[in-house]
C-alpha cells in the first residue's frame, strides 16, 4: 500500500510552482520535509460571533479525526470504490468519444446506492500535476467517504512537453493549439458520471487548484446550467470578463494566497496573457450573480494553513447575491498552500451549502 505522508508531500511539492503551462516548471521544487497528514494535526476553535458563522466554521470544528474514515455500517470501503472510467466498466453502456479517448478516474463512497441521488464533485489538477496527486493534495477521496459525494478526476491533455493542461482562459490555455474543447470534455465527463450513477443534477460541482482553479471558473461561465459551485485555488477568471457570460447563478469560492508568486494575487501575466486578480475575480462574479454592489460582508477569519500562525485566512462574502460569492485570503500563503483536513471540510461546506434552486 502506497506511504500517504510520502504521497501527499510529493503532491505539496509538485503544486508548490505548477503554473500555467509555460509559467513555471513544478519539478524545481523539493519536497517538503513538514507536511502534516489529515490525521497529524487537530484544529483549533476558532473565535466567532454568531452573526460571523457559516457553514465552514461548524466543518472545521467538526472535522473526524482520522484520515480515511470509515462507513456509517463500520465496514471497510470497498476494494472497488475507486475505477477509471470506461475501463472498468462491467456493463455495455457506450462512452462519449471524448470520454473513450480521455478516461477519467471516480471514486464511489461507500455509502452509495442505487438510486439515491449524490452530489457529484469534479476535482480539476493543475498544470503538470496528474489526477492522483491533486487528489493526494486535496485530499477527497476520504471526504467523499466521511460526507457521501461523489468525486470525479479526470485528466487534461497531454501537451508537447509532456505535461496536462487545461485549455481554461484568456491566461491559462491551449498553447500548442490543438484545439482541444475542455468544456466539451468536462461536460462529457459529468454526462457519464451521471449515466452510472445518481447524480443530482442540482448538485454538481468543480474544484480545482492553478490551471484547474482557472478551469473552474471556465466551467461556471460556460455551464451554469450545470454547475452549482466552485472552489478555485489560485486560480482566476477571463482577463476579458465579457467571456464570462453564465446563463445562471454560480455560488464562487475563490482561495488565495497573498504570497503567491506563480499566479499572483494581486494580478499578473503568463507567456499567453493577463489574469486578473483575486480580488477582480470575484468581483466579476457579484456582478454576474446581480449582488447588491461591491460592499462585502467580513466573516471571522479561519486557521485553513497549519504551518502559518493562525486564524490566517481572511474571508469576504458579498452580499445580496443571487449565489454567493466569497473571496479567502491566506496571508502568507504561497501558491501551494500545506493542508490538513480543514481544508477539504471548508470546501466541502461551502459546496453543500450552495446546491441549484
Amino acid at each position: 500500500m502506497p506511504n500517504l505522508l510520502a504521497l501527499r508531500r510529493l503532491a505539496l511539492a509538485l503544486v508548490a510552482t505548477a503554473g500555467c503551462a509555460g509559467a513555471a516548471s513544478p519539478f524545481d521544487a523539493a519536497a517538503p520535509t513538514d507536511l502534516a497528514s489529515p490525521s497529524d494535526a487537530v484544529p483549533t476553535s476558532d473565535a466567532a460571533s454568531p452573526s460571523d458563522a457559516s457553514p465552514a466554521d461548524a466543518a472545521v470544528d467538526a472535522a473526524p479525526l482520522v484520515d480515511r474514515p470509515p462507513p456509517p455500517d463500520g465496514s471497510l470501503p470497498a476494494a472497488d470504490s475507486s475505477f477509471v472510467f470506461p475501463e472498468d466498466a462491467d456493463d455495455d453502456r457506450d462512452a462519449s468519444p471524448l470520454v473513450q479517448a480521455r478516461p477519467y478516474a471516480a471514486h464511489v463512497p461507500p455509502s452509495y446506492r442505487d438510486g439515491v441521488a449524490m452530489p457529484l464533485v469534479v476535482l480539476l489538477h493543475g498544470y503538470a500535476i496528474t489526477p492522483s496527486q491533486i487528489e493526494a493534495y486535496f485530499n477527497f477521496v476520504p471526504l467523499s467517504d466521511a460526507h457521501g459525494f461523489l468525486l470525479a478526476t479526470p485528466g487534461g491533455l497531454v501537451d508537447q512537453t509532456g505535461n496536462p493542461f487545461w485549455n481554461a482562459t484568456d491566461a491559462c490555455h491551449d498553447v500548442f493549439h490543438t484545439g482541444v474543447d475542455d468544456v466539451a470534455y468536462l461536460t462529457a465527463v459529468v454526462d457519464d458520471m451521471s449515466a452510472r450513477f445518481a447524480v443530482d443534477p442540482r448538485r454538481i460541482y468543480f474544484a480545482g487548484h492553478s490551471t484547474g482553479g482557472f478551469m473552474s471558473h471556465r466551467m461556471a461561465c460556460d455551464r451554469a446550467d450545470r454547475v452549482a459551485a466552485i472552489a478555485s485555488l489560485a486560480g482566476a477568471n477571463w482577463a476579458d470578463a465579457a467571456r464570462c457570460a453564465p446563463s445562471a447563478p454560480v455560488a464562487v469560492l475563490q482561495v488565495h494566497g497573498d504570497g503567491d508568486a506563480v499566479i499572483q494575487y494581486e494580478g499578473g501575466i503568463t507567456p499567453m496573457g493577463p489574469y486578473p486578480s483575486a480580488l477582480a475575480t470575484v468581483g466579476v462574479w457579484g456582478a454576474r450573480n446581480r449582488c447588491s454592489g461591491d460592499a462585502a460582508l467580513a466573516l471571522a477569519p479561519i486557521d485553513l494553513e497549519p504551518t502559518l500562525a493562525g486564524p490566517e485566512t481572511d474571508r469576504l462574502q458579498w452580499r445580496g447575491c443571487a449565489a454567493d460569492v466569497e473571496l479567502w485570503t491566506i496571508h502568507g500563503g504561497t501558491h501551494g498552500p500545506t493542508f490538513d483536513r480543514r481544508w477539504g471540510e471548508a470546501v466541502w461546506a461551502f459546496f453543500a451549502a450552495h446546491p441549484k434552486p
